[in-house]
């Protein structure tokens, strides 16, 4: 062999083991995917018991559950849209950053999976809803020097508006206006799929986070998706979703990357309450979104991932958005140096690997009351029981395994339980207040910069807003801000 011929094959074997080293430091390619207002019994696989289930039509969904983990028992941290999304982001209750409800700004001193990932090679991309910056109404192009945009926290491309959106919309590709003819879901996936298409390109590990705007309102799915839902407009939203999500899974195995790809699947908050939604959209369970109750919080959740799921199963377990930043952080062995403390959610490896059996420890809930320990709703759930704390020294508990709907209080029965979880959960609002007080970030609370963020909100978005009215359908202007 000369000498040349010797140097090309060891740069070759060089490429190829640097190849392989980066695979196995950096771990699986990460896709989280999270719909806009999907009740827990808005999949096919989960529609035994609805009267309407011939208009549940999600062949990617069940595809996906019957091949991954499927959970029993998944919630959303929040029973509405941002603050679950800082959860997914963080893995700690957005109380304790201050997003109490929908259109409530995130805290640029939080640490996101993005940045998290970034520090192991990984390339990370956004698509879709945001609404961490705290702008309400339809969606809107995230501006590109947006201070609380998809660049401050860690995604390098993204292609992203504030808020819900439908179809024949105008997204931002990190600020440039791109106006998409067709369903937004699709729209959303297919800029996905470019993305992960030139990451597999360059050999790079990545991290694309698809948050779609469906099926919030507005209700208009393209014609012959509301056909294939058998003419319910509000299933032809999903059908909508679940045929981009079939898009996203047959991409993943034509560029051969689906094995090594771990698809995480779930909903920001149970079934809206508007009208528009068909009755068993919560799937029997007591409550909607805004609640606490098990309908505004219990939402699908799928674990796609054949390198280490091999054998499907499913799970009751219970588990959280706050738990899918610990488990990616264990997945890929990252260790953050700065990590904000302390962490709600806990990592799922153990239950990927069918070591966990029951949760080590429960999972809180707090909606309304602006972070005052009296005010609110509070809820501690465990494998069994779910405290409710509805008002100051109010409190009611719940059977979840034998009574999911929530119809009996079971506290006067149980005192010893009461007394226990009540203890449990006072405690750890103890710990969210002072969360909010600033107190888990070196030199506490940045003033200036959550109220340089809420001043560039309320002018150069409501200015945007304001000029664009009046050229969007009126229906489309009365929608929800959530």
């Amino acid at each position: 062999m000369t000498g040349h011929a010797q140097e090309q094959d060891d740069e070759t074997t060089d490429f190829f083991e640097d190849r392989e080293r980066r695979r196995s430091l950096n771990g699986p390619n990460i896709i989280l995917v999270m719909t806009d207002d999907q009740g827990w019994g808005d999949t096919g696989y989960n529609s035994a018991h609805n009267p309407q289930r011939d208009k549940v039509v999600t062949p990617a969904m069940d595809a996906m559950a019957a091949a991954g983990l499927r959970f029993n028992r998944f919630y959303a941290q929040s029973p509405v849209c941002s603050p679950t999304r800082g959860s997914v982001l963080t893995g700690r209750h957005p109380f304790r950053y201050g997003t109490f409800s929908a259109g409530k700004p995130f805290r640029n001193q939080e640490v996101t999976i993005a940045q998290a990932l970034k520090t192991a090679g990984y390339t990370t991309g956004h698509f879709g809803k945001w609404h961490l910056d705290g702008v309400s109404g339809p969606g809107q192009p995230v501006l590109v020097d947006d201070p609380l945009g998809p660049s401050r926290f860690g995604f390098d491309e993204w292609f992203s508006v504030t808020n819900f959106f439908d179809h024949d919309w105008t997204f931002s590709r990190k600020g440039q206006l791109v106006q998409v003819p067709g369903d937004g879901s699709d729209a959303i996936v297919a800029e996905a799929l470019k993305f992960i298409g030139a990451a597999v390109q360059s050999e790079t590990p990545f991290l694309a986070v698809i948050w779609y705007g469906s099926p919030h309102s507005p209700i208009n799915p393209l014609p012959e998706y509301q056909q294939k839902a058998g003419g319910s407009a509000y299933y032809g939203e999903i059908y909508g979703v679940d045929h981009s999500l079939g898009t996203l899974r047959s991409g993943l195995r034509r560029l051969g990357i689906a094995d090594d790809t771990l698809v995480w699947f779930n909903s920001d908050n149970g079934a809206s309450k508007n009208d528009y939604v068909p009755p068993y959209s919560a799937g029997g369970l007591r409550g909607r979104k805004g609640s606490v109750w098990e309908g505004g919080l219990r939402v699908p959740g799928i674990i796609e991932w054949p390198a280490r799921i091999r054998k499907p199963f499913a799970t009751d377990v219970p588990a959280v958005t706050s738990d899918i930043y610990p488990t990616i952080l264990e997945v890929t062995g990252i260790k953050m140096p700065n990590q904000v403390q302390p962490l709600d959610g806990i990592s799922l490896v153990p239950l990927l690997d069918g070591r966990m059996t029951e949760r080590p420890k429960p999972i809180a809930f707090w909606h309304g009351g602006g972070g005052q320990k009296n005010g609110g709703h509070a809820t501690l759930t465990s494998n069994q029981y779910k405290l409710h704390k509805p008002a100051p020294e109010k409190y009611e508990l719940y059977d979840l395994l034998n009574d999911p709907a929530e119809s009996k209080d079971l506290a006067a029965e149980h005192p010893e339980i009461v007394a226990q979880m009540k203890s449990s959960l006072l405690t750890w609002q103890d710990s969210v207040v002072n969360s909010l007080a600033g107190n888990d970030y070196p030199g506490g609370l940045s003033k200036d910069a959550v109220n340089a963020a809420a001043e560039f909100s309320a002018t150069k978005y409501a200015k945007k807003a304001k000029a664009a009215k009046g050229k969007k359908k009126s229906g489309k202007d009365k929608e929800s801000e959530e």
